[in-house]
């Protein structure tokens, strides 16, 4: 059987290449993957080389190659290793931190069961949609409050269908691109605007009357913060769950924060407790399991919310258009004929 892997070999330079089967070690399970996800931002930003990548990498250093991503995926259970008692031979699993790999041993504590009935389109999703639900946690989200979404990449728009889930009433989703906003109105935004207009905030304001008590910003820039906290209401919270590529933000902190006692929440998916949950602080296992049991209750639906499914083959192209910049649809890779051949 063979096991490609989808590497970024240099700067903008993305190759297939054979590895060796790996074995399962204690704690582990070896998967066979059925679907992977492509993060655009994540992984444009590892293509191209950019600096600070990784939460603990060091600040501007440069980037290594090769480099091998991928970080959200499902498939089928090959084989497990020992101590493995969890899983077995032939489960159906969604993955965390995994890769863009045919066959891939993963701990088993990053693999997650699926309940019958989940796709593997949404399993893949897993732990791409867990980033959008700690992030809304962590500010607190109570029924019934409005919730901003700036920016609809993948993690927007899951952030969309995760916050109407929960009971958002309205949820707004702001992005310039008007195909994105369109598409943020089928996945059940309330209403989608473009942050760059003149009248942007006091939209907001108008729909939720006085601004929004919750904004999850995905994009990560600062211009859309300095937008965002124009719409957010007083005591309002915002978390930031777009991972920014550097520290240099001109924002008035003292009007648009202290002021207003607006609360900013650091979002990184690593922020998160290694045990045991609690109120607003969710462990990544728990997060897991809560999205695929609301998947597989129907109350986060999917269906129709990848746009390209791409074999294995096309993955250089993919990326060559990643690395081109600009809009980027929701995108997964399927390898189920590679092991079908």
């Amino acid at each position: 059987m063979l096991n490609p892997n989808i590497v970024f070999t240099a700067p903008r330079v993305t190759e297939i290449i054979e590895k060796p089967i790996p074995s399962p070690g204690v704690g582990e399970v070896l998967v066979r993957t059925v679907r992977s996800c492509l993060s655009a931002g994540t992984e444009r930003g590892n293509l191209l080389g950019e600096p600070n990548m990784g939460l603990h990498s060091v600040k501007d250093a440069p980037a290594v190659f090769p480099r091998q991503l991928g970080y959200s995926a499902a498939g089928i259970v090959e084989a497990v290793g020992e101590g493995v008692v969890s899983l077995k031979t032939g489960d159906h699993v969604a993955m965390s931190y995994s890769q863009h790999a045919a066959l891939q041993c993963r701990p088993v504590d990053f693999t997650y069961l699926m309940p019958d009935g989940v796709p593997f389109e949404a399993g893949a999703l897993t732990h791409i949609a867990i980033m959008p639900m700690q992030a809304l946690r962590k500010c607190r989200f109570e029924f019934g409050e409005s919730v901003l979404v700036v920016g609809q990449g993948i993690l927007g728009q899951l952030a969309v269908k995760i916050a109407r889930a929960a009971g958002a009433a309205p949820v707004i989703a702001a992005d310039p691109v008007p195909a994105k906003r369109e598409r943020a109105l089928a996945l059940g935004a309330d209403l989608a605007l473009d942050p760059g207009a003149a009248d942007f905030a006091e939209r907001v304001k108008e729909a939720t009357g006085g601004g929004a008590r919750v904004v999850i910003e995905v994009t990560g820039v600062d211009r859309a913060l300095d937008t965002a906290l124009d719409a957010v209401a007083r005591f309002g919270r915002v978390a930031l769950l777009g991972c920014t590529r550097r520290s240099e933000f001109a924002i008035d902190f003292y009007r648009k924060v202290h002021g207003r006692g607006v609360t900013l929440v650091g979002a990184h998916n690593q922020a998160r407790p290694e045990h045991d949950s609690s109120p607003g602080w969710w462990t990544r296992n728990d997060d897991a399991f809560a999205y695929l049991r609301m998947v597989s209750l129907g109350r986060i639906d999917l269906t129709g919310f990848i746009e390209e499914v791409h074999p294995i083959a096309d993955a250089p192209a993919v990326y060559t258009r990643l690395a081109a910049g600009g809009p980027f649809p929701t995108v997964q890779f399927n390898w189920k004929a590679n092991h079908e051949q």
